[in-house]
């Protein structure tokens, strides 16, 4: 089931990128201002054990009823709200929320991640969490990284204090503009190889570059991009080779594929960023995560289809730098900053690059959120027999009864029939299957999930679902009516409604028909040589 190791579940947000399951990618803005990290009053690090016993870092907590070793930062508990004020949520995810925090002490504005320790149910991803900690102290105070401010505990959850990037995504920015060039395209590239460069520099493997982990500083035009996610981040350890599955389809090496692989992956992921930041869609592309993969362990780059005979021959040269197959051969980070088109002043042209980019980027971005919710409606529809043997999987899943599988749950499931899929993919399954982005998974998201595609292909099931999005029989799909269904199912945020009418909607007359609710349902990603 692919490789996203990401422990965060991206769905309903005003504000997305800063991970660890906390946060959600609706695309939306968040109306903060942009504050400066200091140290002052932090409360950050992963006290040393011998520390931790003296002040009493081993204190007891309570998980499911009862008491348990809680401490995970080794440290003493420490009330985060007599340092912050938390105000209203920003995003929420399998792992918990990020709320905009206000300190007590000045009044400036942060983000804080706050993640429920009864979620963190394995060593393992008590240690990701510290290690996390760990690289963003190290990497604060970079250029293009967020600013961290401290870390705090209590007996129930970690709090994570970082700067609040306001501006919103990077794709989300671009398209809202409406206008752009190489050289804005080489600019955005440069700061996102910077933060490889630094990263690596300082003895960091970041492993999940991607559009959706920058945001922007602030809503100011020139604000600065930032790196906010480093959840499957890992200090590079010499000589080593490492082998478990992380990232995310789109963006993840060949290399990472086949299992070994080292720093190199960075300037993979940067490499597809630039490409689609330069074309509005990924290079290696299919309907399903096994054909992106195959694609990628294929490395076929398609330069002749519109836009790129309208790219300089300097930007196509820097992105085959970037995606040469084997990493020995790849360019460094160091090498991208000198390379002639993306230096500050070198030859990337400020001629505007065909909106069709733009255009392309728009439903890049949109398009998954309605189809993802027919599914469910879909699934809803099928019959018993239909689903019989989903169902009978679903319910030895659900040992408790409970009427929704947990992360736990559906490791230990997915185990017990012989599965050998990785934490990391076991993480994404769940990521994809969570559609309200609850964190558990409930009986008509796994069917939904799970079910073979060939129903997608059977005209009663995609006219139940177009039904139930047109509420009152008229042939369309309106505005106020994908708004209804998407809110009820926590999805609904004013620009992704607008986003999804508007690319669904291929005769652009503001309403879906069913000819083009089917043509989204079966198709994926419009291929790179398709002009919008």
């Amino acid at each position: 089931m692919g490789c996203q190791g990401s422990k965060e579940k991206k769905s309903k947000a005003e504000m997305s990128g800063y991970g660890s399951g906390a946060t959600g990618s609706g695309g939306g803005r968040n109306n903060g201002v942009e504050a400066a990290a200091t140290n002052s009053s932090s409360s950050t690090g992963v006290a040393t054990s011998a520390a931790a016993k003296a002040e009493g870092g081993n204190r007891k907590g309570v998980q499911n009823g009862r008491a348990v070793e809680t401490s995970i930062l080794g440290k003493p508990f420490d009330d985060i709200k007599k340092y912050y004020n938390l105000g209203k949520e920003l995003g929420r995810g399998q792992f918990g929320i990020t709320y905009l925090c206000t300190e007590n002490s000045s009044g400036a504005t942060y983000a804080c991640k706050s993640i429920l320790k009864r979620k963190l149910v394995s060593r393992a991803d008590r240690e990701d969490i510290k290690r996390e900690i760990q690289i963003m102290q190290h990497l604060s105070g970079q250029p293009n990284i967020v600013e961290f401010k401290g870390a705090y505990e209590d007996m129930f959850s970690v709090h994570l204090v970082m700067e609040l990037c306001a501006g919103g995504e990077l794709f989300d920015r671009i398209i809202s503009q409406g206008h752009y060039s190489e050289r804005a395209a080489a600019s955005l590239c440069r700061s996102i190889v910077n933060v490889v460069h630094i990263c690596h520099f300082m003895g960091v493997m970041h492993r999940d570059l991607k559009p959706e982990n920058f945001l922007l500083s602030s809503n100011d035009p020139h604000a600065s991009l930032k790196a906010t996610d480093f959840g499957l981040s890992v200090f590079i350890d010499p000589g080593k080779v490492y082998h478990d599955m992380v990232g995310s389809a789109y963006y993840v090496a060949p290399e990472v594929l086949r299992r070994s692989y080292g720093q190199e992956i960075d300037i993979w992921s940067a490499g597809i960023i630039l490409y689609i930041l330069l074309s509005g869609v990924p290079p290696f592309w299919a309907e399903t995560e096994k054909g992106i993969f195959n694609a990628i362990l294929e490395g076929e780059i398609d330069f002749v289809s519109e836009p790129w005979p309208s790219i300089s021959n300097s930007a196509k040269d820097l992105v085959r730098k970037m995606l040469t197959q084997d990493p020995k051969r790849r360019i460094t980070s160091a090498q991208v900053l000198e390379h002639p088109w993306i230096r500050e002043g070198g030859e990337a042209s400020d001629k505007p690059i065909d909106s069709a980019v733009l255009s392309r980027m728009k439903q890049f971005r949109a398009m998954n959120k309605l189809k993802k919710l027919a599914l469910k409606v879909i699934a809803e529809n099928l019959s018993e027999e239909e689903i019989k043997g989903l169902k009978a999987m679903f319910a030895n899943m659900d040992t408790d009864n409970s009427g929704t599988i947990t992360y736990e749950e559906l490791k230990t499931g997915l185990a017990r029939i012989g599965s050998r899929l990785s934490e990391a993919e076991v993480k994404q399954l769940m990521d994809a299957a969570d559609v309200d982005g609850n964190g558990s998974i409930d009986y008509l998201e796994f069917i939904s999930a799970t079910m073979h595609r060939h129903r997608l292909e059977r005209d009663e099931h995609l006219y139940k679902a177009f039904q139930y999005f047109d509420k009152d029989s008229s042939g369309y799909i309106t505005r106020d009516e994908l708004e209804t269904a998407m809110t009820q199912h926590g999805m609904g945020d004013e620009a992704s409604i607008k986003e999804i009418i508007s690319e669904v909607d291929t005769d652009n007359d503001g309403r879906i028909n069913y000819e083009e609710f089917c043509a989204m349902m079966r198709s994926g990603m419009p291929h790179q040589g398709q002009i919008l």
